[in-house]
């Protein structure tokens, strides 16, 4: 019983904190379609308003709204994903200790 295999799962952490750090670079390509459709909604009403010079306030809150809930949501994937590789790798070590005690030395 070796290492536990967890190649995977880390792969899929760094991924999810490059897509993190995109979102807070305001970058469009990790965020999925609804959170894609929100910012442009929010970007055009805004820019309609401002060729009719009105307040775009409702307009900024909405984008800023839609990048944080995107920001919420791989935060919260990034949790998920820490807390099941630290499940393999204590299942892992506690069956390399029931194997350790129960058998010959």
């Amino acid at each position: 019983m070796g290492k536990p295999d967890t190649r995977r799962m880390d792969r899929a952490i760094q991924q999810a904190n490059r897509k993190l750090q995109a979102v807070q670079n305001r970058e469009m390509w990790p965020l999925d379609g609804r959170e894609r459709r929100a910012i442009l909604a929010a970007a055009a009403s805004g820019s309609i308003k401002v060729v009719r010079h009105k307040s775009t306030d409702r307009a900024e809150r909405k984008v800023e709204t839609a990048w944080s809930a995107a920001e919420t949501r791989l935060i919260a994937e990034i949790a998920a994903l820490t807390s099941e590789r630290q499940r393999i790798v204590n299942e892992t070590a506690k069956a390399k200790a029931a194997k350790k005690s129960s058998g010959w030395r």
